[in-house]
C-alpha cells in the first residue's frame, strides 16, 4: 500500500457509509475482515456479521455528518490514519479518531482497529 491507495481507500469507506444498503463493503474489506470499534472490543469478524453491525450502526445513507482525514503513515501493508467526524443530529457529536488498517495485496482491508476519542471523554489527568 502508498499513500494514494490509502486516500482512495478512505474515501470509499465514507461513500460507503454514505450510500445506502452494505453491497459496497465487499469493495474495502476481506471476507475474513477483523473490524474492531475500539482497541479493547472483541472483533466483528467476516463480511457478513460487519454488514449487520453497519446498517445497525448508523441511521442512514442519508446521515448529516462531516469528515476529514489525514494519513499519518503507511508502511507496507499497514497505515495509520487520523479522522475527524462530526454528526450533526439535533445536537453535535466530534469523534477524533486513528484508525490501525491492515490491507492484502489487492487493497482490501483485512483488519480494522478504531480508536475512538470524543471530546467529553476524559483526559487521563
Amino acid at each position: 500500500m502508498d499513500r494514494d491507495a490509502v486516500e482512495k481507500w478512505v474515501g470509499g469507506y465514507e461513500r460507503a457509509w454514505r450510500s445506502p444498503g452494505t453491497g459496497v463493503l465487499g469493495e474495502l474489506f476481506t471476507e475474513d475482515v477483523e473490524y474492531l470499534v475500539s482497541p479493547w472490543a472483541d472483533p466483528i469478524v467476516g463480511l457478513e456479521p460487519l454488514a449487520v453491525f453497519w446498517e445497525a450502526e448508523r441511521s442512514g445513507p442519508d446521515e448529516p455528518f462531516t469528515m476529514a482525514s489525514e494519513i499519518v503513515a503507511v508502511q507496507d501493508s499497514t497505515a495509520v490514519v487520523r479522522v475527524n467526524v462530526e454528526y450533526r443530529w439535533d445536537t453535535l457529536s466530534r469523534w477524533r479518531d486513528l484508525w490501525v488498517l491492515r490491507f492484502d495485496s489487492a487493497g482490501l482491508c483485512t483488519r480494522f482497529e478504531e480508536w475512538p476519542f470524543a471530546p467529553e471523554q476524559p483526559d487521563g489527568h
